[in-house]
């Protein structure tokens, strides 16, 4: 990855949390908190999820891929976290407040990243080994689906068929 790459996928990331404050902002909370169906995320659910796969996925995975040789990464059951923490019962501010702190602080660090860096490998659980450029991909990839899904509900949500209602 060249450094002009390196700062465009840096730039993509730092944008993520205004695109999903966005997407939620001045959105009522039926809205906020409906699902399609049991099986999937409300908007609310995506930012609790985005949150908490940065502080404790990615953010734990880039400390690890820098500080250590060739570490295991474990894998994270976002669907399980949702239901443990309640993800739908939670106030949105404060989500998307630290998901914008923790991925801020990514951002700052991806910056600076060497080369070599970059080629620091480790085994992600599900997936193999991948690098830390491997994993800054992840990430965006990671974005911009749950960026569509965010989205997508407010859509439904909206279509008047969802029987939540929108300020």
């Amino acid at each position: 990855m060249t450094r002009a790459e390196l700062d465009e996928l840096a730039r993509k990331l730092e944008e993520t949390p205004a695109r999903v404050r966005n997407w939620v902002e001045q959105v009522h909370e039926g809205v906020l908190r409906w699902k399609k169906s049991p099986a999937e995320f409300s908007m609310l659910e995506n930012v609790c999820h985005l949150r908490d796969i940065e502080q404790e996925g990615y953010t734990a995975r880039i400390q690890k891929l820098l500080r250590e040789t060739k570490p295991a990464l474990p894998d994270i059951n976002g669907a399980q976290l949702a239901v443990d923490r309640k993800y739908n019962a939670q106030p949105l501010e404060p989500a998307i407040a630290a998901f914008t702190d923790a991925r801020l602080a990514n951002v700052r660090i991806i910056r600076n990243l060497s080369a070599e860096e970059l080629s620091r490998s480790g085994t992600l659980q599900t997936v193999g080994e991948i690098t830390l450029e491997k994993l800054l991909s992840m990430m965006r990839e990671h974005d911009e689906d749950h960026v569509r899904l965010i989205a997508e509900a407010r859509k439904l949500a909206t279509s008047g068929q969802s029987g939540a209602t929108s300020r």
